[in-house]
């Protein structure tokens, strides 16, 4: 048998810890776009299983509503920007439920870290025992309620246009899954959102560079990540000048060469 030395060692079990999380995230992605087409069809074509609600106040009393009724999890995904009046509108029903010991996940961006009215709301819901963890991108924003009720926008673009209240077991179904997928891959908000040790990357950093790489302008991708345009390019100009690359063409082809995409 031949010793195989610890540096070498490492680079292989980095490497295959980077192509499971490739492929996690291509499953997301996929996963993704089949949800967002499925609930959009059902928008238009709603049955016994599905019901349109219109209006932010009717969306904030079904919300209301699907907490006092919990009777073992809420499931939240919210990408994007949080509005104050939002998060605010949540408490009562947040506290209600963890104070009948509810499981409570909810999923964020990790831009969220650097929003203080988030981080406070974030970390007054894990004082009273929810969990919160971010990612890069997460599924479209849902409310899964003891996994057979869900919440989603009609529009995944405009949340404010109207919700979609579910209760189709093929779309829960998907629903949870999409969930599951993120939550997994997530950090737990209070960790450190680690770097990739050989490119000193972030994981919003890789997956920034994935989206311009497949051709979504700066606006796109920093919708896709909850941030502005403004912060794509100052993070771009970053990994430009760590990469020595004078273009966004150069970056990529040099990213690329080394293994960071």
């Amino acid at each position: 048998m031949r010793a195989v030395s610890p540096e070498v060692g490492l680079a292989g079990m980095l490497a295959l810890q980077e192509a499971e999380l490739a492929a996690r995230q291509a499953k997301l992605a996929a996963s993704r776009v089949a949800v967002t087409r499925l609930v959009a069809d059902r928008a238009k074509h709603t049955s016994a299983h599905g019901e349109r609600i219109l209006g932010m106040n009717a969306i904030h009393s079904r919300l209301e509503e699907l907490g006092r009724t919990a009777t073992t999890e809420v499931l939240s995904s919210q990408p994007g920007v949080q509005e104050p009046e939002d998060l605010n509108a949540s408490r009562p029903a947040d506290a209600d439920a963890l104070g009948r010991n509810i499981t409570i996940r909810t999923l964020y961006q990790d831009a969220v870290r650097k929003q203080p009215h988030v981080a406070v709301y974030a970390h007054w819901l894990l004082g009273l025992g929810g969990e919160v963890r971010t990612a890069p991108t997460i599924p479209q924003r849902m409310v899964v309620v003891d996994r057979a009720r869900a919440l989603v926008p009609i529009d995944p673009a405009d949340h404010r246009k109207g919700a979609l209240y579910v209760t189709e077991p093929g779309i829960l179904t998907a629903l949870l899954d999409f969930f599951e997928q993120a939550w997994s891959t997530a950090v737990p908000l209070g960790a450190v959102v680690p770097e990739d040790p050989r490119s000193g990357l972030t994981p919003a950093e890789r997956e920034l560079l994935r989206l311009l790489g497949s051709g979504l302008t700066d606006e796109a991708a920093g919708q896709r990540l909850g941030i502005s345009s403004r912060t794509v390019g100052r993070q771009m100009s970053s990994i430009m000048e760590r990469l020595g690359a004078g273009s966004r063409f150069e970056a990529g082809i040099k990213a690329a060469q080394k293994g960071w995409l």
